[in-house]
This record gives C-alpha cells, structure tokens and sequence, in this order.
C-alpha cells in the first residue's frame, strides 16, 4: 500500500487551489460583463429590455446554482452537445454570478441622487451619456465594497462545480481523501485554503466600506 506524506497532500491541493482561483477570476470578469449588461437593461427607460432583465435574474437568483449546473452540464449532452466540466463550471457561474452583480449594481446606481440624473439631462446630455459620465462614476464609489464581498461567494460558489467533475479544492479533496484515508487531515487544508482566500477579500470588502462610509460623511 502506498504511503502519502502531509507534503504529498498539501501538493495535491495547491495543485487543485490553482482551479479554483482561475475558475472564480474567470467567473468574476465575465459574470461582471454580463451583469453589467443586464443592470443597464434593468435600469433601461424601455419596457421589453427591463423585463429581459428581470427574467434573468430571477431564474439565475431564484434556482440553485447546483441545479444551473446540472443543466448546462447534463441538459446540453442530451442534445448531443458534449461539454467539458470546466466549460459547464465557467458558463454555470458566470451565469449565476451575472444576476447577483446586475442586482448589487442597480442598487447602486439607484443609490445615486436623482438629482444627478436631473441636472446632467439640463446639460444636454444623452440618456448613455449621463450614465457613462455623471452616474456610473458615483455608482462605482458605493459598489466596490459589495462588489468584493461578493467574489469570497463567487469561490465559495466554485467548490459546487465539483458535482460536474471539475477537479477544484473540493473535488481534489475528495479524491486525495479516497486515496490517503485521511479525512480530517486533507478537508481541514481544504477549510484552511479557502479561509486563506475569502478571508483577506472579506476584510478588504469591510475595509473598503468603512472607508466609502467616512467619505461619504465629510
């Protein structure tokens, strides 16, 4: 029978960390893209484009990202569409993230004073205009901490791409334990890796509010 050192496990698991931070930036940036499209639809002055926005968002908000992923993952082969695990991962939370982000970001601009939108409509400017120039910049300022706060859910998020076979910290866990025998050992790294990552966004989220708070006060 094989023996593992503590080293063996530690490697396995940074080995499978490195997914996991590539899989949450990834998920991050284009979720980010596409919440920011979604927000401008959610905020649009047109109808149709409020109600696409809305009905994105509630499916991705109002379902289990478990379920989005299964669908993606199992649904599409049921059609003939094979897609590899880590294709399924990055389109589920991208997906998933999007709705979050759109929501946090329109309570944000929606937080900016309507005054704002009031006098850059005296100036002459158009409706995109106002939001590039006048709105989004003051919107940014009180998005940044919720925004960072929501990546630590974004990793947390990665561990549930597991179910679909993509080897992340999780999954790496699990397989190191059914080889190593040792439970305790390998899940408390586990645990220990993902409090080294969301702990320090978790801090820069309160950091960061405490600071836009003072701010906002002077």
């Amino acid at each position: 029978m094989m023996t593992f050192t503590l080293w063996d496990v530690v490697r396995g698991l940074l080995l499978a960390l490195r997914w996991t931070i590539v899989l949450s930036m990834a998920a991050f940036v284009a979720g980010g893209a596409v919440g920011l499209l979604m927000m401008t639809l959610r905020v649009s002055p047109r109808p149709l484009a409020r109600a696409v926005a809305r009905g994105w968002i509630e499916l991705f908000q109002g379902t289990p990202l478990l379920m989005q992923l299964f669908m993606i993952f199992f649904g599409l082969a049921l059609f003939g569409v094979e897609v590899p695990a880590w294709v399924a991962a990055l389109v589920g939370l991208t997906c998933w993230a999007s709705a979050f982000l759109a929501e946090i970001w329109r309570g944000c601009v929606e937080a900016v004073p309507h005054g704002q939108w009031e006098a850059s409509a005296s100036l002459a400017m158009s409706r995109a205009q106002q939001m590039r120039h006048v709105i989004l910049p003051q919107a940014l300022r009180i998005a940044v901490p919720p925004t960072v706060g929501f990546l630590v859910q974004i990793v947390k998020g990665t561990a549930v791409t597991s179910i679909i076979g993509f080897v992340e910290l999780a999954k790496a866990g699990s397989v190191i334990t059914n080889a190593t025998f040792q439970p305790f050992t390998t899940f408390g790294l586990v645990a220990l890796m993902y409090f080294a990552l969301c702990w320090p966004l978790s801090v820069c989220s309160r950091v960061l509010e405490r600071k836009l708070h003072v701010a906002h006060h002077h």
